[in-house]
């Protein structure tokens, strides 16, 4: 599964071009404070997760939905196929070792 992060093109189409803009519309329009590289790195990298509080304000600030902020493909992903593995036998026990318990 891949996901494509498009925070940059929400926020271009909606004229937000900085993220000084991005971060004064967070504080505004959702009352969310975050620091300039919060802001910087929620621009310009693929974040590996983000709060749901996140989420909602930059839908908030950006007047849009979490699906304009970043796609999902969903297409099964092949496995490779992997040669039958075979069983080892028991080992015999040598002198030294433990011995099987007698049936």
């Amino acid at each position: 599964m891949k996901i494509r992060w498009k925070l940059r093109m929400a926020a271009a189409q909606r004229e937000v071009w900085t993220g000084a803009q991005l971060r004064r519309l967070l504080a505004d329009k959702a009352g969310l404070e975050l620091s300039a590289a919060s802001v910087s790195a929620l621009l310009t990298k693929e974040p590996t997760q983000v709060k749901l509080s996140t989420l909602a304000a930059l839908c908030t600030a950006l007047e849009c939905s979490p699906n304009d902020l970043f796609e999902v493909d969903t297409t099964p992903v092949e496995r490779p196929v992997r040669p039958p593995q075979s069983v080892a036998e028991p080992k015999a026990a040598s002198s030294g070792g433990r011995s099987m318990p007698p049936l």
